[in-house]
């Protein structure tokens, strides 16, 4: 009939006949209890295991811990000028919101934030008027009109005017560039005093318009510098896409470039607002010191909270002191209040620019 493969010696009824130098003959060559799974990806190995502790978890523990680090010198600031400022609130006298006048080192202690406050906004806003527009348009010359070599030169020239201390735009402000102002105050009296801001009877001089100028000049460099950054981020296929279909250079930049750097172009005019607002040195040399609320910029007069600080801090007694530490916890919420808003404004316009794309 035929041969069938002899069975081993060892093979029992339930034993399939084979004996194990015929099963690795049969299959791969490697015995049954010796099989091992191959490595994972094939024979490159497998993927380094992820440590517990590495670099990347450093990091990022070490990014968490300063962030956390900024809002724990935040609120202890705020604490500290809370628990100095009230004191100095109890014993005054009069309203410290709406009341004009300073007085906080008398017997009977008077002060109010009324006119510090309003001084405070309104040089800041009049400097952000005159330096926003220049320095947008230098922006947009530095990144798409200018040539590589003029650009870059005048850039450095530009950012180097932020490194200037305040103290030194002060004292040119007040003694090279107030007589300057004077005329032109003098002629905005003569031709345009129907107009309330510009009108009264001098003198002229240390005045609000003198002041916001120089902090315009202040604010200049951060408004500018941050701008061109982001011009220059600007698509390169947008601009091209633009230019592709028939629109001219200005065309190009108001329909690709100012739409795209937006967000970017507001974040910088807040900062240059948190700027202006905490101006101390420069603001205490160039305007009038008066107490009172007036919107008219070119006659003698006009004060800000930081500036009152420098002014005042050298003689003021205790209760004094903590009127202005009280003065500077106000500024302290204007900044925030100015920053958080800021941070609504961008957080709005990326969330429509996310959907709408």
């Amino acid at each position: 009939m035929g041969d069938y493969p002899s069975r081993s010696e060892n093979a029992t009824a339930g034993d399939p006949g084979v004996t194990t130098s015929h099963a690795r003959a049969a299959g791969t060559g490697v015995s049954p209890g010796s099989y091992e799974e191959p490595p994972f990806g094939g024979g490159g190995g497998a993927l380094p295991r992820k440590t517990r502790f590495g670099m990347e978890a450093g990091f990022k523990g070490l990014s968490v811990a300063a962030g956390a680090m900024v809002l724990v010198i935040i609120v202890a600031i705020a604490v500290f000028l809370i628990s100095k400022a009230v004191p100095a609130i109890n014993a005054d006298t009069e309203n410290f919101l709406t009341y004009k006048q300073w007085f906080p080192n008398e017997t009977e202690p008077k002060f109010g934030i009324a006119v510090l406050a309003f001084g405070t906004v309104l040089t800041s806003i009049i400097a952000l008027l005159v330096a926003v527009p220049i320095a947008l348009g230098i922006a947009l010359f530095l990144s798409h009109y200018a040539p590589k070599r003029l650009a870059t030169p005048l850039g450095f020239v530009i950012d180097l005017l932020a490194a200037v201390p305040s103290v030194v735009f002060g004292l040119w402000g007040r003694d090279v560039f107030m007589e300057p102002v004077r005329n032109f105050s003098g002629w905005l009296n003569e031709y345009f005093s129907w107009i309330p801001i510009f009108g009264g009877d001098g003198p002229f001089g240390r005045s609000v318009l003198l002041g916001s100028l120089v902090l315009a000049i202040m604010v200049l460099p951060i408004v500018t510098s941050l701008s061109r950054e982001v011009f220059q981020q600007t698509p390169g296929m947008n601009e091209e896409a633009a230019l592709a279909l028939g629109a001219t250079r200005w065309e190009m930049v108001r329909t690709a470039v100012l739409p795209y750097g937006k967000p970017g172009v507001i974040a910088a005019v807040m900062l240059g607002l948190g700027r202006a607002l905490g101006e101390t040195i420069a603001l205490a040399l160039t305007l009038g010191i008066v107490f009172n609320i007036s919107f008219n910029v070119i006659e003698n007069g006009g004060n800000s909270i930081a500036a009152n600080i420098a002014n005042a801090f050298g003689e003021a007694n205790e209760t004094g002191r903590g009127a202005l530490i009280a003065s500077g916890l106000v500024l302290f919420a204007i900044t925030l209040v100015v920053n958080m808003a800021a941070r609504a404004i961008i957080y709005r316009r990326r969330e429509f620019r996310d959907s709408a794309a």
